[in-house]
């Protein structure tokens, strides 16, 4: 048995104890035991624009960035301008401010291919998701003018041997695909041709009156099916598990809520078998509750944000499976802000508060969330996706400046990503995205000269760091010595006090153009306003 392999067994084993009262003293005997593996950084580049990136786990779709063969999706931004007619769903970099064609990418074996889009002019495309045969999901313009919106229709694609497919409508001007999973199941949203003034997408994103029905879909065997709704007009599809259980948003009713602007929406969980079904809300005054949907597992669960009475505050749940859980009020240990991530095990992460006054990434299971800390010299943290051996990345955010820093944690111990590349890399690596089984890294890191937190200059690179171990050998560059903890960036958790600092950004300065108003968290537009 290898020495990885050993420290993921007391890494698990330690999770399953996270309830005794002798936690500390075995994480602190782990810490200094363990050591980390150093990675070799690949900056993908770009296709001649400022910005390449890959997907945040909580937007649309964003749950396969990048498969367990290593290979990755995601945008990357071209030399060509856009035009006042480009979508900006597709278009404009992670923000949607970059004013350069964007292109959908993968990365495979050391090379950056250029998936290119729908024929029809310069459109913009960009890759979403990928399952473990290689087959890619993504959104794509098509070059024809949506009348609803004055601007370029998008459609969903599925590039499969080379060559990339338009998916279709449900009869309307766009479609969109968020997720693909091992069967080549598809889901996404579509538009059909029933006029709808409120419509999900039109109205939501757009501000537009003019739209149709936001239908979800499933995709399968060449033809799309619309899933139906809760009770109102509209649905989108977000989630799609190798069990083919589908996951997504839809309104209840078709009456607008005047704190939201919107008809009531609901999380729902589609099986073949039962058909869709309503999970319900955390409360809500007037029936209005805003979900955001960001994991779901191959268990069915899913985790999000929704709303509580009044729609002024969300708070994050978790479906089990049998109940909607608030883990704000029902987790021992915190209470979480975020739930950014699921895995099959059902451990969650994200961000929370903690009785020392910390606000910290946590990672929670069967009810108990520890604190996962922040780098040294840091304020706060936010934890965004974590893999099978319990290996969580996010960001560590600092005390008086915009200088966040991507992190690794395991084994109860917290490490700056940067500390474990070699010398003089190209990228300072600020926001890890996924990271998969084979411990391999996803994110967008900064080139020298790229202010991250600038709002007019999106300059991003997307990365991937490949562990130096015994799963990848013989990597030429790679340094396959061991880092001690001592001799890492780490600190346990201790109290301190945060009042006044900068919190966790909880991914709202990203990645915008996906959220709908409707669904920006009351309490994160809150806290910002109290911390900044």
């Amino acid at each position: 048995m290898n020495s990885k392999t050993w420290t993921r067994i007391i890494a698990m084993t330690s999770l399953a104890a996270l309830a005794i009262p002798a936690q500390v003293a075995a994480q602190d005997k782990q810490q200094h035991q363990h050591k980390f593996h150093h990675y070799q950084l690949v900056d993908v580049g770009t296709f001649g624009g400022p910005e390449s990136y890959i997907n945040p786990p909580f937007t649309f779709g964003s749950h396969n960035q990048i498969n367990r063969r290593g290979v990755a999706v995601g945008g990357s931004g071209t030399s060509i301008p856009t035009t006042p007619t480009s979508d900006l769903f597709v278009c404009g970099g992670l923000d949607g401010i970059v004013p350069f064609v964007n292109h959908a990418f993968v990365w495979q074996e050391g090379n950056v291919t250029d998936l290119g889009a729908l024929p029809g002019g310069d459109n913009c495309s960009v890759a979403t998701s990928i399952n473990e045969r290689g087959e890619i999901v993504g959104t794509s313009e098509n070059g024809l003018i949506d009348p609803a919106v004055g601007v370029t229709q998008i459609r969903a694609v599925l590039w499969k041997n080379g060559q990339i497919r338009d998916l279709g409508t449900l009869g309307g001007n766009g479609s969109a695909a968020d997720a693909i999973n091992s069967r080549g199941q598809v889901v996404g949203f579509a538009f059909n041709a029933i006029p709808d003034p409120l419509s999900y997408v039109y109205f939501g994103l757009a501000g537009s009156t003019a739209g149709t029905q936001t239908r979800a879909y499933l995709w399968e065997n060449g033809a799309m099916q619309d899933l139906g709704t809760l009770g109102g007009p509209d649905a989108a599809a977000l989630f799609v598990n190798e069990r083919g259980q589908v996951a997504g948003l839809s309104y209840t009713n078709s009456t607008v809520n005047p704190v939201t602007g919107l008809p009531t929406i609901h999380p729902f969980v589609w099986t073949r078998e039962n058909g869709m079904k309503d999970l319900g809300s955390l409360g809500g005054t007037l029936g209005s509750v805003n979900c955001s949907c960001s994991g779901f597992n191959n268990r069915g669960q899913l985790v999000g944000l929704s709303d509580l009475e009044g729609d002024q505050t969300a708070h994050p749940f978790l479906w089990d499976g049998q109940k909607l859980i608030d883990l704000f009020t029902n987790t021992i240990g915190a209470t979480p802000n975020s739930a950014n991530y699921i895995t099959d095990g059902g451990e969650i992460v994200g961000n929370a508060g903690f009785p020392n006054g910390a606000s910290d990434a946590y990672l929670w299971k069967n009810g108990v969330a520890i604190d996962l800390g922040a780098l040294e010299g840091d304020c706060s943290s936010e934890a965004f996706a974590i893999n099978s051996w319990t290996q969580v990345v996010g960001q560590s955010y600092p005390c008086s400046s915009n200088t966040q820093r991507a992190f690794l944690w395991e084994n109860g111990s917290i490490v700056d990503l940067n500390t474990l590349m070699p010398p003089r890399s190209s990228l300072l690596l600020v926001w890890p995205m996924a990271i998969n089984d084979r411990e391999e890294i996803a994110g967008v890191g900064l080139p020298a000269g790229c202010d991250g937190f600038d709002p007019d200059a999106a300059c991003g690179h997307a990365f991937l760091l490949i562990p130096c171990d015994e799963n990848h050998p013989g990597i030429e560059g790679c340094d396959y010595s061991m880092v001690d903890a001592s001799a890492a960036t780490i600190v346990r958790p201790t109290p301190r006090d945060v009042s006044g600092n900068i919190q966790p950004l909880v991914h709202s300065h990203r990645n915008n153009r996906f959220l709908l108003p409707a669904l920006a968290p009351a309490w994160h537009d809150q806290t910002r306003g109290e911390n900044q």
